[in-house]
């Protein structure tokens, strides 16, 4: 068809502009007052303290966290005090802070930062004392690695144009910069096209792990000592799998490869070869620590973690097994000491240690939240069992209404999660069903490939399959999804329109012939495939929502929110879908919020971003908000 919104596209331009002013307007005129009544309720559990990362140092533990009135950084000393550092109100109003980088003993701190939940920051070095910046760098800059006081080493990614060595973008390059603006590339010269470079540090042994990947693939590790990045050198290939690092101890190397079922198993490279020390297990190898002569590994076992120990020689231990479903998102060693970073359905992620084989918290706060969590399965269209979570509020009876959420894409699981902005709905008699769907990695890498390119109509049949059972239990059906998640909803409404009452369909992929061409979409034809390729431009054709929707179907009731500051999924793609409904004659709605991006936005304008929603989806059930 001809794509006559390429004009909503343009985000300077006025008339997008008007499109998006005529539609936020159309928006607020439909959900009135009521997003007033929700705003404070999602506070309440929205607003509340997550940790969202941690570093354990001499000093004690640097803690990054988000609070009700912006991000902070804090010290978690050893004797128990903790103290601020600096806030995401030090650098501006609408400020989202997404990594901090803390010296061992400098009293420096790197803090990456940017305006609105933009992909492209600002990577700035503080004197803690003082909050003086001493150096700052603008871009999509991370993993900052420290060499001394002077120098550090920084990955860039670059989103458009091409590296120093003339490589098109998108792709990363690693340099080595001087505190004052001096800096050289050290690292990736000649790594191409969709492969981007992460680097790691193992402070103990002052070494650095690089690890260059093919999109969500497949992956490539190299390292050596973190201040000669001149001889690091290759590791391990993993071929067509993905190898990613844990530690390095003693001229070894501990990986963990996905190539066999692509669970992932561990194995030891030293310059005599390689030796696997834990084989692959039934269920998937999420990720892992060495700490002491102890190997810690998380292990997902239906999309909730457990951790076994096993020592080097590949011998279990112990296992630790959770009272609840909770998610492991990293394990950390300091020393002798290991520290978690856990999040549950009822708690939003905090930081808590190992002693004697159970996770004790340590910092973090518990809004007291009861629920009821239960788990099920359905059979989708081919046989395959999907599993899902239902999460209800406990001693509140059921209002036969369910938000079904999924995403099912690039090897990311869905695991239990705080969700705050979803106990509002709970406390009214709600039911929360998160699907684990083919595309993610709940089962393994063969669960992601079998939702990814050419085997993506599966993940469309797997979140219908869900649906269509809460249907038929009696419920009205809300599918909700995000980013990837937005064209799993998207495409499932235009695919199978009655299997859901309403779409919400947030930050979403949904023109598939051009995404490649928006910001930086290229990097997702190794997930989706290329459209410049007949077969594969044809495969994407069968489901790209802005191309097979049609007149004449009973499409459900639409609710599509974007954010100007997203540069990583384009706006446009919100736009055009629902220019196109439009001209059908459907009755899509449109909210574009003016300070977020597709990394997050400050609480508050979270919240009422999920106050809108929850007026829209209340509004449009005939609900009396609770």
């Amino acid at each position: 068809m001809e794509d006559k919104y390429l004009w909503l596209e343009e985000l300077d331009n006025p008339e997008t502009l008007e499109f998006v002013e005529r539609h936020n307007r159309r928006f607020r005129e439909y959900v009135g007052s009521l997003p007033d009544k929700f705003f404070p309720r999602i506070m309440r559990y929205y607003g509340v303290m997550h940790v969202y990362t941690f570093k354990p140092t001499e000093k004690g533990i640097y803690i990054l966290t988000r609070e009700p009135d912006g991000f902070k950084v804090k010290l978690l000393d050893w004797g128990g005090e903790v103290r601020e550092i600096v806030s995401s109100k030090d650098f501006g109003d609408e400020i989202v802070i997404a990594g901090i980088y803390p010296h061992r003993d400098s009293g420096l701190l790197g803090v990456f930062y940017t305006e609105a939940g933009s992909d492209v920051g600002r990577l700035v070095i503080l004197d803690e004392s003082s909050k003086k910046v001493i150096d700052s760098i603008e871009g999509s800059v991370w993993n900052l690695i420290w060499l001394d006081g002077d120098r550090y080493l920084y990955t860039r990614f670059y989103r458009s144009g091409s590296t120093p060595d003339g490589v098109d973008a998108p792709t990363s390059r690693v340099f080595l910069r001087e505190l004052g603006g001096k800096e050289e590339m050290v690292f990736g010269e000649g790594v191409e096209t969709n492969y981007v470079i992460g680097v790691g540090e193992v402070p103990e042994e002052d070494w650095v792990f690089a690890v260059v990947s093919y999109g969500w693939v497949k992956s490539k590790v190299y390292g050596g000592p973190k201040d000669r990045p001149d001889v690091w050198k290759l590791i391990y290939d993993g071929g067509d799998y993905r190898v990613s690092p844990i530690s390095y101890r003693d001229g070894k190397s501990y990986l963990i490869t996905y190539d066999g079922r692509g669970l992932g198993r561990v194995i030891s490279v030293d310059e005599y070869g390689v030796e696997e020390v834990v084989s692959e297990f039934h269920t998937p190898l999420r990720g892992g620590e060495l700490v002491g002569d102890r190997l810690y590994l998380n292990y997902l076992v239906d999309a909730s973690s457990r951790i076994k120990v096993y020592n080097l020689e590949g011998g279990l231990i112990d296992e630790i097994v959770f009272k609840e479903p909770i998610d492991v998102v990293s394990i950390e060693g300091y020393r002798d000491k290991v520290f978690l970073f856990l999040q549950s359905f009822s708690r939003p992620a905090y930081l808590a240690y190992l002693d004697d084989g159970e996770a004790k918290p340590l910092y973090g706060y518990d809004p007291g939240v009861e629920l009821d969590v239960s788990e099920g399965w359905v059979e989708s269209e081919d046989g395959v069992k999907i599993h899902y979570f239902k999460v209800r509020r406990r001693g509140v009876e059921d209002n036969n209404v369910a938000i079904v959420y999924g995403y099912g894409g690039f090897g990311i699981p869905l695991t239990p999660i705080y969700t705050g902005y979803v106990i509002p709905f709970l406390e009214d008699g709600g039911t929360f069903i998160m699907a684990n769907l083919r595309g993610g990695s709940e089962y393994g890498e063969e669960w992601h490939r079998m939702g990814m390119r050419r085997n993506k109509m599966n993940v469309f049949k797997d979140f219908r399959a869900v649906a269509s059972y809460m249907k038929g239990l009696g419920y009205r059906v809300v599918c909700w999804g995000g980013s990837n998640g937005g064209l799993l909803v998207a495409a499932t409404f235009a695919l199978y329109p009655g299997v859901m009452d309403i779409a919400i369909i947030g930050y979403p992929v949904l023109d598939m012939l051009r995404f490649h061409k928006l910001f930086i979409g290229r990097l997702w034809t190794t997930e989706y495939g290329d459209p410049e390729d007949p077969e594969d431009r044809e495969y994407l054709l069968r489901y790209s929502p802005y191309h097979i929707i049609e007149p004449g179907k009973e499409y459900p009731v639409t609710l599509v929110y974007t954010g100007l500051h997203d540069d990583r999924v384009h706006p446009g793609h919100a736009f055009k879908f629902v220019a196109r409904l439009e001209e059908l004659g459907y009755n899509p709605y449109l909210r574009v919020e003016t300070v977020s991006g597709h990394l997050g936005a400050t609480p508050e304008t979270k919240a009422r971003e999920y106050a809108d929603i929850y007026a829209f989806i209340y509004k449009s059930l005939g609900l009396v908000e609770g």
